[in-house]
């Protein structure tokens, strides 16, 4: 068994979830300080991060991740104990094999190797790992990341160890994501007998063209490299639980994810004058969770396509579709910022897992694009 594989076990044996680390940030650290890296542990508030780096020149190649992994769903569903690394038909089951613990595993063996096969290598590799990735994402990246501007300190390349894969390792890599708008709405009406209707005012059915118009409206085309703009409800709630009351009040949650044709701005404006043209009486608070960033064509888009050729024989599709991550908190330092790791389909999910032979592969991968980049 490689020592990628097992890191990946140990790691995966350590019941982080978040925004708990558990020790595996510790273990990455002592690793990573014995193949020559400045470790720099920076908690805030419960979460876990640290910062760390060899060399002191530019540019600055930096692995970023999470050691948080999100909680187990039904126990009695799972074939074996998510945090008890078990391999079977040649796959690795535990909650965060996939998401992302092999990702770290293969970023830290890489760069052991790397260290050791180039001690005087140009530039500096860096890490930027957070236990806050899977939870609010308030005191983990985002707050690192506005230290290391404060200092002065910049990254240049940053590849970001998520699962981005979608059928076989290596076959996708991300290159942007679209942004992240979300509301929390409540539409107030007055509270009623439900027989007589014409004394009450009910909020569903205010709310009810407003919310029609809000789905079916064709927000933007998108881009060449984005996706349209869509809305999605994600939560909604009225009533007493009394089948003959009319509800006083609705709540809903609602998101955008917006291509850069989109403005924040913009997208409130666009979104408040709806519910005002159907009189909806309402308290709308807002919330972003990042904005869109994109990483054109250029060294490490190129570097990461070349390794990913060399290991697996496969060109990758570049894509920005899928959810968020903590990509969104690093461009904005004028990083250019990649997604490269092992296939998706079993994140989050009951009976987590990883292909053994992918955890090494990753690595090689991994190793690859630093000897590109900075031997």
């Amino acid at each position: 068994m490689s020592q990628t594989v097992e890191l990946t076990q140990d790691l995966i044996a350590r019941r982080s979830v978040t925004p708990s680390d558990e020790g595996c940030q510790a273990l990455m650290c002592r690793r990573l300080a014995a193949a020559g890296f400045t470790v720099e542990p920076m908690p805030y508030g419960n979460v876990e991060n640290f910062w760390a780096r060899r060399g002191r020149e530019g540019p600055v190649f930096c692995f970023a991740g999470h050691t948080d992994v999100v909680p187990t769903g039904p126990l009695e569903e799972w074939v074996s104990d998510p945090f008890t690394p078990t391999v079977r038909d040649g796959l690795l089951f535990g909650r965060g094999a996939a998401d992302m613990k092999s990702g770290l595993a293969a970023m830290v063996t890489a760069a052991e190797a790397f260290a050791a096969a180039h001690p005087d290598h140009r530039g500096s590799v860096a890490f930027l790992i957070t236990s806050d990735e899977e939870g609010p994402s308030v005191d983990g990246t985002k707050r690192v990341v506005r230290t290391l501007k404060d200092r002065g300190e910049r990254i240049d390349w940053c590849l970001v160890g998520e699962p981005s894969s979608e059928h076989v390792l290596g076959d996708t890599i991300k290159v942007g994501r679209r942004g992240s708008l979300s509301g929390r709405l409540t539409v107030h009406g007055i509270q009623g007998h439900i027989a007589y209707p014409q004394l009450a005012e009910n909020p569903v059915h205010t709310f009810a063209p407003a919310l029609a118009e809000l789905t079916q409206r064709r927000w933007d085309e998108g881009t060449e490299h984005f996706q349209p703009t869509s809305f999605q409800v994600s939560n909604f709630n009225a009533g007493t639980g009394a089948p003959n009351v009319i509800p006083g009040e609705l709540r809903a949650r609602f998101n955008l994810r917006y291509s850069p044709v989109q403005t924040l701005a913009g997208l409130k404006a666009e979104v408040e004058e709806i519910l005002r043209r159907h009189k909806v009486r309402y308290t709308l608070e807002w919330y972003v969770s990042g904005e869109p960033f994109y990483t054109p064509p250029g060294p490490l888009s190129q570097a990461v396509s070349e390794a990913v050729h060399e290991v697996a024989g496969l060109r990758p599709k570049l894509t920005t579709g899928g959810g968020t991550s903590d990509g969104r908190f690093i461009a904005p330092l004028g990083a250019q910022v990649v997604e490269l790791g092992v296939i998706n389909a079993s994140i989050h999910k009951v009976n987590e897992s990883v292909r053994v032979a992918d955890i090494d592969a990753l690595h090689r991968m991994y190793l690859a694009v630093l000897t590109r980049l900075l031997a």
